[in-house]
């Protein structure tokens, strides 16, 4: 392959029921100018044998079998081989449409850009049904960073710039400034926020292609972290640090990054109470009352607009710093979530 457009890479670990449909989505792409990198990231199941499967089939597809280190340490790997002029990261338990990897390189190719930001589908399963939310923004054309990052608050209000798989990134970007996934959890965060520090030019489409999958059970999307609380501090740390060293101050980006860190605490705090918890009540109520005395809770709360009727009334405790009310409407929430995920779904949806 002379004329490689783009690398898709794809960090694989204890997919066997999944991945065959992840690889099947990328051979349909009506793009044929790619090489596809699978790591195998010493998967105990017979997740890199079906990989090998296809590779037999199918010359573009090259498969890297290394020892466990997780998925950034796969996505890395993969990086340092990649030739295409472009990157695409794919998660081996999602697919995506035929036509995305054409169009975004259409899309950079046009305007010349270093980023391509795509809309999604979320797709949560409860039994054989599912139910699908798509993610998605207007379409705009940003020439430079000063206007991009003006705006950039509206792209991480609508989810669109925490994850790598609705993004063609240039690997010319990656290589030159040494831009790597960190060895931590939710390595795509820190990523994101590396690489957009050094772009110019950013397309923004209303077109989504990428189905991320809520199934399994065992997602890190759904487990108990015993560290969340502490990550997701270090993630608001990120993000403030990424508006100081912007210099960009206006009320639209301050809001959002209070709104963002006061739904991530209700998220942190309905984390203590997950039925997976190891804590006794007493224990769950105590890491509460340490959560909802953090300085930070009060500015988030004073700056934030909740965009929902319902968020307004979850905030309540919060706000009082009541703790046994706040650990009893976390018990509800761990609930719904737990027992019911379609309505779960939709309440996440239209908070």
């Amino acid at each position: 392959m002379d004329d490689i457009k783009i690398s898709v890479i794809m960090p694989v670990y204890k997919v066997e029921d999944y991945v065959a449909r992840a690889i099947e989505s990328i051979l349909e792409q009506t793009l044929a100018d790619f090489e596809f990198l699978i790591v195998d990231d010493g998967t105990p199941d017979r997740s890199g044998d079906i990989c090998d499967e296809y590779a037999k089939k199918d010359t573009r597809i090259r498969v890297i079998h290394k020892e466990n280190g997780g998925a950034p340490s796969a996505r890395n790997t993969a990086i340092d081989l990649a030739r295409g002029k472009y990157v695409y990261f794919l998660d081996s338990d999602d697919w995506a449409g035929p036509r995305m990897l054409a169009d975004m390189y259409e899309m950079a190719e046009k305007n010349q850009a270093d980023l391509v930001v795509c809309g999604f589908y979320i797709d949560t399963y409860y039994g054989k049904e599912y139910l699908s939310e798509k993610i998605c923004v207007d379409d705009r054309v940003f020439t430079d960073a000063e206007s991009f990052r003006e705006e950039s608050y509206r792209y991480f209000d609508r989810n669109m710039l925490y994850t790598p798989w609705n993004k063609l990134y240039r690997l010319d970007v990656i290589r030159e400034n040494h831009l790597y996934f960190p060895d931590t959890l939710w390595d795509d965060f820190p990523f994101n926020l590396s690489y957009l520090d050094h772009v110019e030019r950013v397309v923004i489409s209303t077109n989504a292609y990428y189905h991320f999958i809520r199934a399994r059970a065992e997602s890190e999307t759904s487990a108990y972290r015993p560290d969340m609380y502490e990550k997701r501090e270090e993630e608001q740390d990120w993000m403030e640090e990424l508006y100081r060293g912007w210099g960009i101050t206006n009320e639209g980006t301050k809001e959002m990054v209070a709104r963002r860190y006061i739904e991530r605490m209700v998220g942190c705090i309905a984390n203590v109470t997950s039925s997976s918890c190891t804590l006794s009540g007493k224990e769950q109520r105590a890491e509460i009352k340490k959560m909802l005395h953090n300085p930070r809770v009060d500015s988030a709360l004073k700056a934030a607009k909740p965009r929902s009727g319902y968020m307004k009334l979850m905030l309540i405790p919060i706000r009082w710093k009541n703790t046994f009310l706040t650990w009893m409407e976390s018990v509800v929430i761990t609930f719904v979530k737990e027992k019911n995920t379609k309505l779960f779904a939709k309440l996440k949806a239209g908070r």
